[in-house]
């Protein structure tokens, strides 16, 4: 996957190269926009890190690389840069945002996995703005339930800025989130459950907002044209968590940077 010249333009001040050896020895750095283009090709066709072409650097120079940028905070950083830049250029709106999670079967094992009727995976969380730009992402254990990770959800976003109204589907009817939100100045729209016992609290009108909900459902279709992120390959979780950062990272310079 090709980086243009503005996209490569406007994030490579963002990465942060380690100082020289003093003594000048061992080998010389491979470009990072090569080697990101290599990552972003894993990402996109979800090949195996042994399946690299050979026109790109060596595989385990791209996977050290990668582990390196996930690990230092790299991904991530970009990401709040480019988020902070656009909600000032009135890009990203919090006026109302929209969260939903989807499981992901991981089929080699390894930590933050959760057992559930689908099988054993993870759950990734993601936030979507009024635009239905990425705003927050997060991957945690199958097993707990949604309303349990609203808040390490929001802990995540790329903007300091809090949304103003989230939106979720009846998942997210719950009093004690509700007040929790609240707290943060945020307030929680959801549809309430059938089986709800205590009394109505959600406004007809506010309701309204829940019909443009398919935004992160829309977000969630973006992410899994990345076919590495479609299922979880690798055995840590920070390092899915990598990928999907560069996919909300590609979402952001497709649509904003040429």
């Amino acid at each position: 996957m090709k980086l243009t010249d503005a996209q490569w333009a406007r994030i490579e001040p963002l990465i942060v190269s380690p100082p020289k050896r003093p003594d000048r020895r061992g080998r010389p750095r491979r470009a990072d926009r090569e080697i990101l283009e290599a990552i972003l090709w894993i990402l996109q066709t979800g090949a195996p890190w042994a399946k690299l072409p050979a026109h790109f650097p060596p595989r385990s120079t791209c996977h050290d690389r990668f582990q390196a940028w996930n690990r230092n905070g790299t991904l991530q950083r970009i990401l709040q840069v480019l988020a902070e830049e656009l909600h000032q250029q009135g890009k990203l709106k919090l006026s109302e945002c929209f969260i939903d999670a989807c499981f992901v079967a991981a089929k080699k094992g390894g930590r933050v996995l959760g057992k559930t009727k689908r099988g054993k995976g993870s759950k990734l969380m993601a936030i979507a703005d009024a635009n239905g730009m990425p705003l927050a992402v997060l991957v945690a254990s199958a097993s707990p339930h949604e309303t349990r990770l609203v808040e390490a959800t929001l802990a995540a976003r790329f903007t300091e800025a809090r949304p103003v109204r989230l939106i979720g589907d009846r998942a997210y009817d719950s009093d004690p989130l509700d007040k929790a939100l609240a707290q943060q100045g945020i307030e929680m729209i959801a549809p309430h459950r059938r089986n709800r016992k205590r009394k109505k609290t959600q406004d007809g009108r506010k309701l309204r907002r829940y019909r443009r909900r398919w935004k992160v459902e829309r977000l969630f279709a973006w992410l899994g044209h990345f076919r590495r992120i479609v299922m979880r390959h690798e055995r840590y979780a920070e390092n899915y968590l990598g990928f999907v950062l560069l996919g909300c990272l590609m979402i952001f310079l497709r649509t904003f940077f040429g």
